[in-house]
C-alpha cells in the first residue's frame, strides 16, 4: 500500500506559524474532484484509487485485492466517500488500514450528511441493544424443519401416487415452496444471520448452497456483495446486470451517482 502524502498546507510548502514562530503541523487536503478522479477508470489516473471514509482518504490502489470482501466490492466505492458503508466493507472503527491515509478533505462533507451518517449509526445502536439482530436458532430451526417435509413429501407423492397430473402438479408445487424457502434460508445464512459464530454460518451455507442448491457459495457472495454495496447502480450492481428487466421498472435503468458532486 501506498504511504500517507507528507503533511502540508494547501498551497504552501510548510505548516502555519502560530505567533510565538512555532510551527502548527498542518495537513494537506483534497477536493472532490481530485478524488473522484481515482476511480481506477479515468485517465491519467488508471492506477489510482482513492476513496473517503470520515473525512479522511485512503488510497485503495493496493489494498483493494486484499478486501476481504471481494476487490469488485471495495472497488465500487473509488472516488466516492464510503463513510455510511464501512461496516459493509468490513472496515471497523480504529482498523483502517494507516498506510494507506492520505489525510483529510479540502471541502466539507456537509452538516445534512453528517447528521444522516450520526442518525443512522444511533438507529442501528439502538436496534442492536433491542435485540432485533440476535438470530434465534429456534425460528431457523423450524424454518428448516418445514424445508424438509415441503421436499420430502413432494417425492413421496409422485412415489406414492404416481407421475398422472394431479399428484405431479402437486408435488412440483411442493417442490418449488422447498426450494423457495430453501433459496432464502441460504440467503440468511450468506449475511451471517442465522447462527453465533461466522464460522458456523459459513460452513452451514456452504453446505446447504453447494449441496442442496447446487450452487457455489463463493460465487453467490461474490455477487451479492456487490448488490448490497451498490444497490439498484447499473453496471455495479450484478442483478441488474444479469437481469436489468426482470430487477428494473420503468423506461431508465437507475445509473452511477457520485455522491461527492452534491456536496
Amino acid at each position: 500500500m501506498a504511504p500517507p502524502l507528507q503533511d502540508t498546507g494547501v498551497g504552501a510548502v510548510g505548516g502555519e506559524k502560530k505567533a510565538n514562530g512555532s510551527e502548527i503541523c498542518s495537513r494537506r487536503f483534497f477536493t472532490w474532484e481530485e478524488i473522484g478522479l481515482r476511480t481506477g477508470r479515468i485517465q491519467p489516473h488508471l492506477q489510482e484509487k482513492w476513496l473517503v471514509i470520515d473525512r479522511k482518504v485512503y488510497d485503495i490502489s493496493s489494498f483493494y485485492k486484499r478486501h476481504p470482501g471481494g476487490q469488485r466490492v471495495i472497488s465500487h466505492y473509488a472516488g466516492q466517500d464510503a463513510t455510511v458503508t464501512e461496516g459493509d466493507l468490513n472496515w471497523q472503527k480504529g482498523t483502517y488500514p494507516e498506510r494507506t491515509q492520505k489525510n483529510g478533505l479540502g471541502k466539507d462533507l456537509g452538516g445534512l450528511l453528517q447528521l444522516l451518517i450520526n442518525d443512522f449509526r444511533e438507529l442501528r445502536s439502538t436496534v442492536e441493544k433491542m435485540g432485533l439482530l440476535t438470530p434465534s436458532l429456534l425460528f431457523f430451526s423450524l424454518i428448516f424443519l418445514h424445508i424438509l417435509f415441503f421436499d420430502i413429501s413432494a417425492w413421496l407423492i409422485i412415489w406414492y401416487f404416481g407421475t398422472s397430473s394431479i399428484p405431479f402438479y402437486i408435488g412440483v408445487a411442493f417442490f418449488t415452496i422447498a426450494q423457495a424457502q430453501l433459496s432464502w434460508l441460504q440467503h440468511d445464512l450468506g449475511h451471517l444471520s442465522v447462527l453465533k459464530t461466522s464460522k458456523g454460518n459459513h460452513i452451514a451455507h456452504k453446505i446447504i448452497l453447494s449441496l442442496l442448491k447446487g450452487f457455489p457459495a463463493n460465487w453467490w457472495n461474490a455477487l451479492h456483495f456487490q448488490h448490497h454495496a451498490k444497490p439498484n447502480c447499473f453496471r455495479k450492481d450484478p442483478d441488474l446486470n444479469m437481469h436489468p428487466i426482470a430487477f428494473a421498472l420503468g423506461k431508465k435503468l437507475s445509473r452511477e451517482v457520485h455522491l461527492w458532486s452534491d456536496w
